[in-house]
């Protein structure tokens, strides 16, 4: 069953740089995942502050891959001193 997801990231005041260039490093390397669907990252322009993810999955186990991946341990283990808030919602595709 197909996996769409979407991950708002609230960056600290004075991280919005390094918040961009720690999530937009993901983006190339997911695309590039088996069972990778869509991947986005995603800047506010009225509010810089504010990120979202917007990815798809084939199936639970293409995004199961994806969390094992050496880019998203990468990313887990260095976003968090720049982000003061992060959640992330299942959404449904109905198109």
């Amino acid at each position: 069953m197909m996996i769409t997801k979407s991950v708002t990231f609230i960056a600290k005041e004075g991280s919005e740089a390094k918040m961009k260039e720690l999530l937009s490093a993901m983006v190339q390397p997911s695309k590039a995942e088996k069972g990778c669907l869509f991947y986005e990252i995603f800047q506010y322009e009225n509010e810089r502050r504010r990120f979202m993810a917007v990815e798809t999955w084939e199936n639970e186990a293409a995004l199961e891959g994806h969390k094992a991946s050496a880019h998203y341990a990468v990313y887990k283990a260095s976003y968090e001193p720049y982000c003061e808030d992060k959640y992330s919602d299942e959404l449904e595709v109905l198109g």
